[in-house]
């Protein structure tokens, strides 16, 4: 069995995702030729073809489209293992903590105080990130420790210590007729004929079917509630991010939501673990 170089798939993704031999050498900084050439003796070695090629451009075979993905998991893991790497080197780093931003703020509030007023406080840098992004941001070693939220967030693979259990509100137009009710349900919101349900991305990316809007960022769903075009069903506390044209009404029957810290596993370092212990004692609600 021959090795594939780091170099070879790099090459590979590179064409792979611009589909254009000229487009991809420009990207990468070399000449076509050799970029070609490679390319070649990468279908060689594999024995597979990769690649169509004829006059219309390029397009990727059943076992490109494998390698595509298995070669984008394979750099972003060997981008990772120099960053923790380096990470390991540095002298009391601060612990970079992910959470989405407006999500459980008053709890992140608490944690940042008990992490600090520890008689050996842990430095801890926040990174503030968009739906869903925690989990890569955990596994390629950008981040070390994050706030996530369960069943909605990835945590396939990590080490968690739940938090805190609480229900869902609906976030209204504050013009909209639902919006001066003291409670709802999941039927109430779900069909609303002016007012769609906004659709959350799924752990793999894709979006549920339905006529709501398909959204990722705070601020985008933020602006499309305040304009009267969708609502949202999310945890009770994650509305601080609320505009004065929001209102939040509970929804009695919605799934409830844990809030858990989440790591990757195997990781040994003293400051992580001294971050988990004080925040599981000092801040985690008993059931």
């Amino acid at each position: 069995m021959h090795d594939v170089e780091t170099r070879e798939l790099r090459y590979f993704v590179a064409i792979a995702e611009e589909l254009h031999f000229g487009r991809a050498a420009d990207r990468l900084g070399i000449a076509q030729p050799p970029l070609s050439r490679a390319i070649r003796q990468l279908e060689h070695r594999l024995g597979v073809q990769l690649l169509d090629r004829d006059r219309r451009g390029v397009a990727l075979t059943e076992p490109g489209r494998v390698l595509l993905h298995e070669a984008r998991l394979a750099l972003d893991a060997v981008s990772a293992a120099v960053r923790r790497t380096r990470q390991a080197a540095a002298e009391r780093r601060p612990l970079v903590l992910v959470t989405k931003a407006g999500a459980s703020h008053e709890l992140l509030q608490r944690l940042l105080d008990a992490v600090g007023s520890a008689p050996d406080p842990v430095p801890v840098e926040v990174l503030l990130c968009e739906v869903g992004e925690q989990a890569g941001l955990l596994r390629d070693g950008t981040a070390d420790v994050a706030v996530m939220h369960r069943p909605y967030d990835d945590l396939a693979g990590f080490d968690t210590e739940d938090l805190v259990v609480e229900g869902q509100v609906a976030i209204l137009p504050a013009a909209h007729p639902l919006a001066a009710r003291a409670e709802l349900t999941l039927a109430e919101v779900q069909h609303v004929p002016d007012l769609p349900i906004a659709r959350w991305p799924r752990l793999d990316g894709s979006y549920p079917d339905g006529p709501g809007p398909e959204v990722r960022t705070q601020s985008k769903l933020a602006q499309l509630v305040a304009l009267g075009r969708t609502l949202l069903v999310i945890p009770a506390s994650s509305r601080a991010w609320q505009w004065p044209e929001h209102v939040a009404v509970p929804v009695v029957d919605a799934p409830e939501v844990t809030t858990v810290l989440a790591w990757r596993p195997g990781n040994r370092s003293p400051a992580l673990a001294s971050f988990v212990r004080t925040v599981t004692e000092s801040v985690r609600i008993p059931g």
